[in-house]
């Protein structure tokens, strides 16, 4: 068995909890042949119709078919949507006892539509207003709960800035995690970037990191980007640095080690939910290794892998496991 195979089966042993803002993917495919009449848009002949798990249901469903045991944590409405997505993240074997229906709230639902593979429009259905007090007390009782029952691995915060991961939730969170020893990532947003406070993995991508620290630059230099760890840990004193460079690959660093890991060649067709699959592979890695460097190799590489499907992509365990074997023998 090689180290690699031997890694992958590892993860079949991890339990992961996924918190933040779920939502459901439409894409309604079609085909453009003429222009309306009405008014200069493109006439979309609807050809069919497919729903899937988006937001912080895609680092779940991520984690999900890389082996772990997946368990979901959010606020979602009490609508038709919430009982799709609820079906579709039980089929994708993830546990939703930690999901709360709230009738003040809506599901967030993304539709896009489709053809030949470019998306001409998307409509959001959704409310981004923050938790009131009684949801935010429910969503940290059934943390608090996810946490003394299960015993998980890891805790994903995934923010999406639509009101699930509100200051109070974040910090609670993570001190309940610190507490129990677990391991917690996140994929952070520009509203919350610092609340994050003693995290063990922190993965923006460079647009957040300008935002969140206001640079008026955009850098791939070694120097500079340690340079970035250095400021972001002064305010978060988190341990591990993960920043997605877009091609140009990932940037890590862990106390004084750190790199820039070059993406690799990729027939890229579409790179929504690419951070999904960095922040759920780097998050299963370094649980089951506590190795930095190895972590943010393979995250590279699969996020690589989902950037060649059209649409939000989970990763495919067999797929990454060949490519890992090939690219880091």
């Amino acid at each position: 068995m090689t180290e690699c195979e031997e890694l992958f089966n590892d993860f079949n042993s991890l339990k992961i909890g996924v918190i933040g803002d779920v939502m459901l993917d439409t894409y309604i495919w079609g085909k453009v042949d003429r222009i309306s009449p009405e008014a200069p848009v493109p006439i979309v002949s609807l050809h069919h119709k497919e729903q899937r798990i988006g937001g912080a249901g895609n680092v779940a469903i991520n984690c999900s078919s890389l082996g772990a045991k997946v368990f979901m944590l959010g606020v979602i409405g009490d609508d038709d949507e919430a009982a799709q997505l609820e079906q579709l993240l039980k089929e994708s074997l993830i546990d939703t006892t930690g999901l709360i229906k709230s009738v003040k709230r809506k599901t967030t639902n993304k539709t896009r539509i489709i053809s030949r593979n470019q998306q001409m429009l998307r409509f959001d259905a959704e409310v981004t207003d923050d938790l009131n007090n009684e949801e935010e007390a429910a969503l940290l009782k059934q943390i608090s709960n996810f946490i003394e029952h299960e015993d998980p691995n890891i805790l994903i915060f995934e923010d999406y800035n639509k009101g699930v991961l509100t200051e109070k939730v974040i910090e609670q969170a993570i001190a309940l995690c610190r507490a129990s020893g677990v391991i917690t990532a996140v994929d952070p947003k520009r509203k919350n970037f610092f609340s994050y406070q003693n995290v063990d993995i922190f993965k923006p991508n460079m647009k957040e990191v300008q935002e969140g620290l206001n640079l008026m630059f955009e850098t791939n230099d070694i120097y500079q980007l340690r340079n970035i760890h250095e400021q972001l840990h002064k305010q978060l004193q988190h341990k591990v640095s993960l920043i997605t460079l877009s091609e140009k690959g990932i940037f890590y660093q862990q106390l004084q080690n750190a790199a820039i890991i070059p993406s690799h060649l990729r027939n890229v067709s579409d790179v929504s939910g690419a951070g999904d699959t960095v922040i759920a592979v780097a998050a299963m890695v370094y649980a089951a290794t506590k190795n930095a460097h190895l972590m943010a190799e393979i995250a590279n590489i699969a996020g690589g892998l989902v950037c060649e499907e059209v649409g939000t992509a989970t990763v495919d365990r067999e797929k990454l496991l060949r490519e890992c074997e090939l690219l880091l023998s």
